[in-house]
């Protein structure tokens, strides 16, 4: 009997172990998921595009499509990339995150860019996607799957910098439970965005009381407005997380004149106000990040347009002109 309470005590420990553990991974993983905020948004206002002139029928599967393919990048292909670096190249991870963030930069910079420059857009799609909508389906899931990988990438590489070191597992654990609870929150969002019009048009014209037919029309009228501040508000996480990465990563590199600057700046202007000095400081780092994130994005866009574009479509004409012969 006496043996038997022991196995139970250590049964027992082990549980509270197991629990703690469990505890450990699901906290690490929300505060890793957190720091991720900018990405996720812009990879939430980015993905409605891709369904946008589709029959409503199509839209929740070309919605799941991308899902899946988003958790397949994931878990997949990041999710081991990322823990064999850390545990090998760990002083890789920072480059990394870096050269992410200027991606960020780049991409919140251009859609402010062409604000401006209206005349620069996207060529037209040619003549046999239009006709032919399930090829055009292939090409926009395709295309979906693979910005959502570089998104994805910056999303697992800045949550996996903020997962404390410790076992192997636990870290794995934490970064799968950013993986699947953060491609859940996009998707799910982009899946009632995209629905949202539908359910309006049916409040409208099925509701059986004037109040909810009123509400429907009036969805309806919103979305348009909506998803101009999703992709707004994108477009600013975006700068923000892009700059708030390149300075943390040079003042890890040893540069952190700018950091302390702007980490100067934002005590001294809440000290002076004296009012919500807590939210005043993020406030003010996050304009401050976000211009320096469009500075240095502005910087990026001829350098990507006149060297690095000619270039990659160079190399991408000579692969297929090998492949033909």
């Amino acid at each position: 009997m006496s043996g038997l309470l022991a196995l139970l005590d250590d049964v027992a420990g082990i549980a509270k172990v197991a629990a703690a553990s469990v505890d450990d991974v699901i906290g690490q993983a929300a505060k890793a998921g957190t720091k991720a905020a900018g990405a996720v948004i812009d990879d939430t206002a980015v993905t409605p595009k891709y369904v946008a002139g589709f029959a409503p029928a199509r839209e929740l599967p070309i919605v799941w499509r991308i899902a899946k393919g988003s958790l397949k990048n994931k878990l997949v292909f990041l999710l081991p990339i990322g823990l064999l670096l850390n545990t090998f190249l760990p002083g890789i991870i920072t480059p990394l995150l870096m050269l992410g963030g200027a991606y960020l930069c780049f991409e919140g910079a251009e859609k402010i860019y062409h604000l401006f420059a209206p005349a620069h857009h996207d060529a037209d799609l040619p003549e046999d996607l239009v006709q032919d909508p399930t090829h055009l389906e292939e090409q926009k899931v395709s295309g979906a799957i693979k910005t959502d990988f570089i998104l994805s990438a910056e999303i697992m590489t800045i949550a996996l910098s903020e997962i404390p070191h410790g076992s192997l597992w636990m870290e794995a654990s934490a970064l799968a439970i950013v993986a699947v609870g953060i491609t859940l929150m996009v998707y799910g969002s982009v899946a009632l965005i995209v629905k949202a019009d539908d359910f309006g048009l049916y409040l409208s014209a099925e509701g059986s009381l004037p109040v909810t037919r009123a509400l429907g029309r009036g969805i309806v009228k919103a979305m348009p407005g909506i998803m101009k501040v999703l992709m707004t508000v994108g477009t600013a996480a975006m700068l923000w997380v892009g700059g708030s990465i390149l300075i943390h990563g040079l003042s890890d590199l040893g540069m952190g004149g700018l950091y302390d600057t702007i980490h100067a700046i934002a005590h001294g202007l809440s000290h002076a106000i004296g009012l919500a000095e807590g939210f005043l400081i993020w406030l003010v780092k996050a304009t401050l990040d976000g211009v320096f994130g469009l500075a240095f994005g502005l910087l990026l866009i001829p350098m990507v347009n006149k060297v690095l574009a000619p270039g990659w479509q160079a190399v991408r004409g000579t692969q297929a002109e090998a492949n033909r012969h």
